[in-house]
């Protein structure tokens, strides 16, 4: 959203231009501001965006009610099955992202009929853990802690990591050429961000956004932050009745990008994918 200024004669127009995407495309719209700038100005900028919010939450809510009904036909033991599939897409996507050599059809095989790949047992083992943290979080409800978190890591990472496997670190690191947060600084930003996880402001979709853009830029862990971070994710989304949603290894440049940028830019970018992804659901 950006002023645009015209000039026909001697006369000037401004011009409030709003981006959107719709059909995979950037459309420009304008709102017409007048021959002189308002006073009012960032008034009007946060009605439009209000406006574009409320139109994106409709959405949103769309794809939840649309799910839920798709989801609700299927008999418990379909369910079963489905969330096993998930598991082994989620689970292969967000291994591959942190460098594990283990293929889609090897995950599957690795979870589904417990034969293991002539590959690292290091990516073995977590594949294998990641799967079972993973379903037990959406089997069982529970209120988002730093136990849980700490859990989470315990699980994925205690045969292969086991001198950082859940413990928050107590050393300073980078990734790349961002410097994470001290680490004296750790139980306080955690506190800080489990708080914001309890308070679930805005839709959840947008809130499980925030929460993993945050939660990455603390990296409480020495290795292993993508994978919880995504973890937390759907967490907010399957335990609010929303679909999940699966970083996709190919895509992973993008989301790479997106995480360099700030928290608006970050929010932006996943509600794009989710709309993208989930396409589908949002049409009534």
């Amino acid at each position: 959203m950006h002023i645009v200024k015209r000039k026909k004669g001697q006369q000037e127009y401004f011009y409030l231009q709003i981006s959107q995407r719709k059909k995979g495309k950037v459309i420009n719209k304008e709102v017409y501001l007048g021959k002189t700038m308002p006073k009012n100005i960032e008034k009007i900028k946060e009605s439009l965006e209000q406006e574009q919010k409320k139109e994106l939450y409709q959405k949103l809510e769309q794809i939840k009610e649309n799910f839920q009904s798709e989801w609700k036909k299927f008999p418990k033991s379909i369910q079963e099955k489905e969330l096993e599939q998930i598991a082994v897409t989620f689970t292969y996507n967000t291994n591959a992202i942190e460098g594990s050599t283990i293929t889609l059809e090897e995950t599957r095989e690795i979870i589904e009929e417990q034969i293991a790949p002539h590959k690292s047992l290091k990516d073995i083992k977590e594949t294998e853990a990641h799967a079972k943290v993973f379903l037990t979080m959406l089997k069982k409800k529970k209120t988002i802690t730093n136990e849980i978190i700490l859990e989470w890591h315990k699980k994925i990472f205690g045969e292969t990591k086991e001198d950082i496997a859940g413990k928050y670190r107590d050393y300073l690191v980078r990734v790349g050429s961002y410097r994470a947060p001290d680490w004296q600084e750790i139980k306080v930003l955690m506190n800080e961000l489990i708080k914001n996880i309890s308070q679930k402001k805005g839709n959840p979709v947008e809130h499980a956004a925030r929460v993993h853009y945050q939660f990455e830029k603390i990296h409480p862990f020495g290795d292993g932050n993508g994978r919880i971070g995504r973890l937390l994710i759907n967490h907010i989304l399957w335990h609010n009745s929303y679909p999940m949603l699966i970083i996709e290894y190919k895509k992973r440049k993008s989301y790479y990008k997106a995480l360099t940028k700030d928290e608006e830019s970050f929010v932006k970018y996943f509600l794009r994918r989710y709309l993208t992804v989930h396409k589908k659901r949002s049409i009534s």
